[in-house]
């Protein structure tokens, strides 16, 4: 009798739950049918562009969140749309995203929760060769790591954002959950653990604790070290939940990370700008005159137009004469009125002057 009850009661909200399924499929398919419009609108004008519109994109995620009075959490909202946007996107042209692989790592991670399910991703073996694909067009965007809140900066990719013609166009911070994987799921005959050289520092102290025996090896990923691991019985790796799934590895500890909010911030790069969204960053590389009190000058226009830094990182110039280059993140665009007056002021006292990209704030 319970039984029956509990189905008579489910029964007309499974068949309510049908209902509504069938209708937000149509209007995502209505939704999908009016941005491939946009599309041949754009094409009969000659105003195609790149396909990929971070503000746009950033905007209608907020607007939806700021109109959201059910129980779905922000995030999820957000979720779920960059999913439907990267479907609505890849009809018109599939995006194609460079990240560091091979398959199962945190880069590929950063760039599907970034850009959605919708894209050809292109595995490249380092920093260097993402940035490479990017630059020559096998790529559209990128998809690079360039701070841990336990290890601090990826110098490599640092390097390359200055040197390179690219723009910061989004930013993805994700939790960094490692575990230390096995074929097996032990330890028996496992001498050495690899992984890559941030992901090793961040579960130092661990290693140090618990398995203080095996040779710590660094690799070009984390991923790699999985799929070593999963060809030679005699390794460990240091890699996380997908990577283990991707190359059939069983967990001998999980969330061996000594901190354990560890958190990585990923940046997309590609050839355009993005346009202001009203919350957003700009990134720039500044060096200044090696004489007393130039970083405190350096730092001055931003005080006296008001303008927030968030971050600032430094890193030698390699001159040879203890010459600094510094990274600085600021909140709002290049465009925006206040940001705009102090990089001009900041563009005429530095030494050297670099706005790496403005971009939507995550």
């Amino acid at each position: 009798m319970a039984d029956d009850t509990l189905q008579s009661r489910l029964e007309p909200l499974r068949q309510r739950i049908d209902v509504l399924d069938t209708q937000i499929l149509d209007l995502l398919n209505q939704r999908a049918r009016a941005a491939l419009e946009v599309g041949e609108i754009k094409k009969a004008f000659d105003a195609a562009g790149p396909i990929l519109k971070p503000e746009r994109e950033a905007l209608i995620i907020r607007r939806l969140q700021s109109d959201n009075d059910g129980p779905i959490p922000e995030e999820a909202v957000a979720a779920i749309w960059r999913q439907v946007i990267s479907t609505c996107r890849g009809l018109e042209s599939v995006l194609t995203v460079a990240f560091l692989g091979p398959q199962g790592s945190f880069s590929e991670q950063a760039a599907y929760e970034h850009f959605g399910h919708a894209i050809t991703g292109l595995r490249c073996e380092s920093f260097d060769e993402v940035f490479r694909a990017v630059e020559a067009g096998q790529a559209d965007v990128g998809m690079v790591p360039v701070e841990n809140s336990t290890e601090g900066a990826v110098n490599r990719s640092l390097d390359l954002l200055l040197n390179s013609s690219l723009k910061v166009l989004g930013e993805r911070t994700i939790r960094i959950h490692h575990n230390l994987l096995t074929l097996t799921g032990g330890l028996e005959g496992v001498t050495r653990v690899l992984g890559h050289s941030q992901a090793l520092a961040q579960c130092q102290a661990w290693l140090s604790r618990n398995h203080p025996e095996l040779e710590r090896v660094p690799v070009a990923s984390n991923a790699q070290a999985a799929r070593q691991a999963s060809e030679d019985p005699a390794c460990a790796a240091i890699a996380g939940d997908t990577a283990a799934a991707a190359w059939g590895l069983s967990a001998v500890a999980s969330g061996i990370q000594d901190d354990p909010q560890n958190q990585t911030r990923f940046v997309a790069v590609g050839p355009h700008d993005a346009g202001p969204t009203g919350r957003d960053k700009t990134s720039l590389v500044l060096a200044v005159p090696n004489r007393a009190g130039a970083v405190y000058d350096m730092l001055a226009p931003l005080s006296r137009h008001g303008v927030s830094m968030t971050r600032l990182e430094s890193r030698p110039a390699r001159t040879g004469q203890w010459e600094y280059y510094f990274y600085v993140d600021l909140l709002g665009h290049r465009d925006d009125g206040p940001v705009a007056q102090a990089l001009d002021e900041l563009h005429q006292q530095v030494a050297f002057f670099k706005v790496l990209g403005s971009y939507p704030r995550q």
